[in-house]
């Protein structure tokens, strides 16, 4: 590569340093320069905020989303009129904040939460890289290289559910998109990832930024470590072995490395902070409640069913919601199907119809393993409790002649 013009370098230099103290004078509220490095990162967020609005996975639950924009504000304090909120049906856990206070909450990330502290814990720190101009430097960044080098790209690779890691992970992302080489999908998630793979050391600063503003705002700051401690947990329970010997990353755009330093930090630092305050477990779990069955089932896509199975094992954990839980934790065992994951699924589906909420798809599947067992008798009644509680359903046309077939051989 050839050697920087060192008077170039300087100007490009001047220009992003000029961006970044107009945005520490910014009054809240305020909007950039449009002809300063930030006024240009807002343009740009206001266009992905704006098809944000438009894409299909867009949560818009009018209670799920109010639930969330409390515990922003709760964060946020003065800042939460600045901030706008949008909750995404995605199976990862993820979390951004742009400068121009567009911001993203991903269902994997509520589906992994354990409570409402742990979810303010994760706003607080998305509000820490926001009030530190983090997104702002990297962008900086960018401009110089591009100022520079006179040529950039974006070099991002997304993953989808079939992947073998059930991850997505992203290389460095440049300024310039060429959006003759990408989807609709790849281009937006470029635009995420080259403005929010943050540095080690801005994460490590956010860390310790967002546990105190959810103490401040009441949350128990305990909630921090255990929000990563279940994140290394499921990395660990992975069924592939290159993700459980990588450093454990929580996030799509592989930005948040996870290790025991950062949790050793947060751990010192709480000895500071007030101890306590609130956990929300039971606000959090009513929030998500109605959304349990659909982001297990995304989650399910990924295919890595053992850190599926770690996330059911911390929701089931307080013994809420178990039909629910068991039936997704049959489904996990009867798709991975491993040694002996058949009949670890028989039990799950088992247990699971003993709860008032099991969902109907259980007895369905408790008539599929009886028929394979050999067991009509518990077939056929498996089958015609199925039928009994989703008459309508889809496959009842499949289940009933599966019924038939087992009367006509009996």
């Amino acid at each position: 590569m050839r050697a920087i013009p060192v008077s170039l370098a300087a100007l490009a230099a001047a220009l992003v340093l000029g961006g970044l103290a107009q945005a520490a004078e910014r009054l809240a509220g305020a909007r950039p320069d449009i002809s300063s490095i930030e006024g240009g990162l807002w343009g740009e967020m206001d266009k992905v905020e704006a098809e944000a609005r438009t894409r299909g996975d867009l949560n818009r639950d009018p209670a799920l989303n109010a639930y969330v924009h409390e515990i922003m504000c709760k964060v946020a304090g003065p800042h939460c009129a600045d901030l706008r909120v949008y909750v995404m049906d995605r199976p990862y856990f993820n979390a951004s904040m742009a400068p121009n206070g567009y911001t993203e909450i991903w269902s994997g990330l509520l589906l992994r939460a354990s409570d409402e502290a742990e979810v303010a814990y994760v706003l607080g720190h998305e509000f820490g890289h926001f009030v530190e101009t983090h997104s702002l430097e990297r962008y900086g960044a960018q401009k110089t290289r591009a100022n520079v080098a006179l040529a950039a790209s974006v070099v991002v690779a997304v993953a989808g559910a079939s992947s073998a890691a059930g991850a997505a992970t992203s290389g460095e992302a440049q300024s310039i998109i060429d959006a003759t080489r990408g989807t609709i999908d790849l281009i937006y998630y470029a635009q995420m990832a080259a403005l929010f793979r943050f540095t080690r050391e801005q994460e490590s600063e956010a860390d310790l930024l967002g546990q105190r503003r959810a103490g401040q705002a009441g949350y128990d700051v305990a909630a921090a470590m255990e929000s990563w401690r279940g994140l290394i947990a499921e990395t660990q329970g992975s069924d592939f072995k290159r993700v459980r010997r990588s450093e454990s990353r929580s996030s799509i755009f592989d930005s948040h490395p996870l290790s025991a330093d950062r949790i050793a930090a947060l751990e010192v630092q709480a000895k500071t902070l007030r101890a306590g305050g609130e956990r929300g477990r039971a606000r959090h779990r009513a929030a998500i409640r109605p959304f349990l069955p659909a982001w297990l089932r995304d989650d399910l896509r990924r295919r890595d069913f053992g850190q599926t199975l770690v996330v059911i094992d911390r929701l089931a954990a307080g013994g809420e919601d178990l039909g629910v839980l068991n039936y997704y934790r049959g489904e996990a065992y009867r798709l991975r199907r491993g040694e002996g994951d058949l009949a670890k699924a028989r039990e799950a589906y088992l247990v699971a119809s003993g709860q008032a909420d099991a969902p109907a798809a259980t007895w369905r599947e408790l008539g599929d393993i009886h028929r394979r067992d050999g067991d009509r008798v518990a077939a056929r009644a498996a089958y015609e409790t199925y039928l009994a509680k989703a008459p309508q359903a889809e496959d009842a046309w499949m289940v009933q002649d599966s019924l038939s077939s087992l009367e006509r051989s009996s």
